[in-house]
């Protein structure tokens, strides 16, 4: 092999090494950003996960340019289609009732599961394109999960499309205050905003409420996360009830 082609080997490997490199950032940085997202949500500081990746700020920029906005899109993607499938399953259920209380019970479960899904469903992310075109076919599939369960008298005619919004809002912040304090909760506020929804003759027994321990736990862990002192002291000045 002459110089010339030896430096092009060289040339040549170095380049596949740059590839695989930069591959292999980008595979850790997404990994990373996943893993931060399904426990604290997408408020997690891009600086934190390009540390927990083990990269430079700059270089997650380099793979990831439009910042968060790219990042939280490609991170979520796959929730976002979980999302969807199970709407479709609800959607192929036979009954319709049995349908549309499986979807919203599922996606809440969901949603307690995995803290960045919960901020996917319950509020306006930046746009993107493959994001966006998931989420409204799941739009589309829960209005009419919302019109066949209508249709069955079973489900109240004034339900519309934004209440299922407010139900994933209302479960995703009682997920975040009572996470392992009030384990039951979740469930329970599930089951009573499917009663709300449902005509009379559809009511349910409701699962078991949360105890007074298990609510003042979740009220503390309130408390200290807006930055509150948590009294725990339950009677009156001289200690008197």
């Amino acid at each position: 092999m002459d110089k010339r082609a030896a430096v092009s080997a060289e040339v040549a490997v170095r380049a596949r090494r740059t590839r695989w490199d930069a591959e292999r950032n980008r595979r850790s940085i997404l990994r990373a950003a996943r893993d931060a997202y399904a426990t604290a949500g997408i408020d997690v500081p891009l600086e934190a996960i390009a540390r927990s990746a083990g990269v430079g700020i700059a270089t997650l920029y380099r793979h990831f340019p439009r910042g968060k906005e790219q990042l939280v899109a490609e991170a979520l993607i796959e929730q976002a289609e979980r999302y969807l499938d199970a709407a479709r399953r609800a959607l192929a259920q036979p009954d319709a009732w049995s349908g549309f209380v499986s979807f919203v019970e599922e996606i809440c479960a969901m949603q307690a599961s995995h803290a960045g899904l919960a901020d996917l469903l319950a509020m306006v992310m930046p746009a993107d394109e493959q994001v966006e075109t998931i989420r409204q076919q799941a739009q589309d599939a829960c209005v009419e999960l919302i019109d066949r369960a209508k249709a069955t008298r079973k489900l109240r005619e004034e339900v519309v499309g934004e209440d299922l919004l407010l139900v994933l809002m209302a479960h995703a912040a009682l997920v975040q205050v009572t996470r392992d304090a009030a384990p039951n909760a979740p469930p329970r506020i599930v089951a009573l905003l499917l009663q709300a929804m449902a005509s009379h003759e559809m009511d349910a027994p409701l699962p078991p409420a949360p105890s007074t321990e298990q609510m003042r736990q979740a009220m503390t862990r309130l408390a200290s996360s807006r930055g509150c002192a948590a009294n725990t002291d339950t009677g009156g000045p001289d200690g008197v009830s």
